[in-house]
C-alpha cells in the first residue's frame, strides 16, 4: 500500500457521507488519525487473524472481503466498493481481523485508526449512530446470504442474487456483472460452472438474456417468485 498526503483528508472526509454528522472541528481531530492508501489490484490489504490497522473507507475500487481456504475456494463475504466501510467489526472490539481482504481493482481507501474513530464516536451521538446502522446493515446482509447458502438450491441461489440488483418495482431489469462469474460463484457458495450452468438454464427458459457481462432480467416476477 503507498500513503498519500495527508492534507487532502479533511475535504475527502467532508464529501463522504458517513462524516456529514460531523463538525468542521470534529472532521479535523479525526484527520490526525487518518491516512489515505493506493492499492494495486490483486494486492492484499490483511490477512485473517492480521491486528486490524483500523477501519476501512473505500474511495475508488473494490475491495474483495473472503474466508480464506487452504484447498484454494475461498468463501466470498463482501465486496465493499465507493463508499463502503469495513473492519469495523475487529477495530471496536479490538480483535483479530475474521476476514482477508485483497483489492478486486486499483482502489484508494481511508483507514481510520481505532481511537481516533473511538473518540469521533463518543463525541458526537449521531456519527456513532450511523457507525452501528452501517453494522447492522452489514449483519443483515450477511444473515441473507447465510439463508441463500444453506436454504435455497443452487438455481434459486442465482435467481435471488439476480433479482437483489433490480428495483423493487420494475417488471425487468439490465444488469452488469461488475466482477467475474468465480466471485460471484464464491458469494452463493456455487462452483463456477454450476453459476454458468444455471445461468444457461434461466435463459432457456426465457427469464434472462445474456450478452457477455450483461443480463437483461426479463422477467423479475417470475424470477422473483422462482427464488422463493
Amino acid at each position: 500500500m503507498i500513503m498519500e498526503n495527508r492534507r487532502f483528508i479533511p475535504e475527502i472526509l467532508a464529501r463522504q457521507g458517513l462524516f456529514r454528522a460531523l463538525d468542521v472541528n470534529e472532521r479535523a481531530r479525526l484527520t490526525k488519525g487518518t491516512s489515505e492508501y493506493r492499492v494495486g489490484k490483486n494486492e492484499m490489504l490483511f490477512h485473517k487473524g492480521d491486528s486490524p490497522a483500523g477501519m476501512h473507507l473505500v474511495l475508488v475500487g473494490q475491495i474483495k472481503l473472503f474466508l480464506p481456504s487452504p484447498t484454494g475456494t475461498d468463501k466470498v463475504v463482501h465486496l465493499a466498493g465507493a463508499g463502503d466501510s469495513f473492519g469495523e467489526e475487529a477495530v471496536l472490539p479490538g480483535k483479530p481481523c475474521p476476514l482477508a481482504a485483497q483489492a478486486n481493482r486499483d482502489s484508494i481507501l481511508l483507514v481510520l485508526e481505532k481511537q481516533a474513530l473511538l473518540d469521533a464516536m463518543a463525541g458526537n451521538c449521531q456519527f456513532a449512530n450511523t457507525i452501528m446502522a452501517r453494522l447492522c446493515e452489514r449483519m443483515y446482509a450477511l444473515i441473507d446470504n447465510m439463508e441463500t447458502c444453506v436454504q435455497r438450491g443452487s438455481a434459486q441461489r442465482v435467481a435471488h442474487f439476480l433479482t437483489q440488483h433490480a428495483p423493487r418495482e420494475a417488471d425487468s431489469y439490465d444488469l452488469e456483472l461488475d466482477v467475474n462469474k468465480q466471485t460471484i460463484a464464491s458469494q452463493l457458495n456455487l462452483a463456477p460452472e454450476t453459476f454458468s450452468r444455471v445461468l444457461n438454464r434461466l435463459s432457456r427458459d426465457g427469464l434472462i438474456h445474456i450478452r457477455g457481462r450483461n443480463i437483461t432480467l426479463r422477467d423479475l416476477d417470475s424470477l422473483r417468485a422462482f427464488a422463493g
